[in-house]
């Protein structure tokens, strides 16, 4: 079985909700044009980093970015990682990803539940304490975002249900991007999953992201890396090569979770 992805790495316009929504909705047509079964996109690219503007700009209730993305879905027939969208619940922020299949159902909810110190998320957002795991375009599936990445405990405690393909959008800065790479094929291979990683590019009053958005197959070996462009780049993920690396090296089966205190 293969699946065929789009990465849309692009450069999320600063506190314009607007303008990044046409932009998704630019991307996803472009996917479709190119047959892709699951297009996937960064993190909080609705408003970007613009935390202390939130009461104004997040999505209130996820409603606009869902309905967004069901229009998306059901006029391209294709499968959507929503990246992850700021969005606003009463008197709480959340970093949320919405996964949504080709007729428009949501399959998938998850709100980030790792706050970056560093950019300041934990002043203005509330954590998430839920899994995501779903499936998309007939594959059992689990997304992250971002800083979750560097907690590999959580990775597993996921993956563990059988993951096929973990997605992380991604808001990563340029000046850690060799980091990026190598814990995003560390999660590969300790996992025995695909990894889909969507990262930005472009700049925000504080950061320069450069992107190199990824796919890597689960020994660690990148099949794409999509540079520093501002677009689409297409892979193809040939998942019979699961069990190739699955069968020899059983490290689910092998797990001895009593000792992991």
């Amino acid at each position: 079985m293969k699946v065929k992805v789009a990465l849309a790495q692009f450069n999320i316009s600063f506190a314009a909700p607007q303008k990044n929504r046409e932009r998704v909705a630019e991307l996803t047509a472009a996917a479709a044009k190119e047959a892709a079964d699951v297009v996937v996109f960064p993190e909080m690219w609705n408003t970007g980093y613009a935390l202390d503007q939130l009461n104004e700009l997040a999505d209130d209730q996820g409603q606009e970015t869902e309905q967004l993305f069901y229009k998306l879905a059901r006029q391209y027939q294709v499968g959507i990682v929503g990246g992850s969208v700021a969005v606003k619940e009463g008197d709480h922020f959340f970093n949320r990803t919405l996964v949504v299949d080709p007729v428009g159902q949501v399959v998938g909810r998850y709100d980030k539940v790792h706050l970056f110190r560093l950019m300041n998320e934990h002043k203005y957002l509330t954590a998430g304490d839920q899994e995501n795991y779903f499936r998309l375009a007939g594959v059992p599936s689990a997304s992250f975002i971002c800083y979750d990445l560097r907690f590999p405990e959580w990775v597993r405690t996921v993956a563990r249900h059988g993951a096929d393909i973990l997605y992380f959008p991604a808001e990563w800065p340029a000046q850690r991007i060799e980091q990026w790479k190598i814990m995003l094929q560390s999660r590969a291979v300790e996992n025995q999953a695909f990894v889909v990683a969507v990262n930005r590019v472009g700049d925000d009053p504080d950061n320069h992201f450069n992107g190199h958005s990824l796919v890597i197959d689960p020994l660690g070996k990148i099949i794409v890396d999509a540079g520093e462009k501002d677009g689409l780049t297409m892979a193809e993920i040939d998942l019979d090569q699961l069990q190739k690396v699955r069968g020899p090296i059983p490290v689910f089966v092998d797990r001895r979770p009593e000792l992991y205190k």
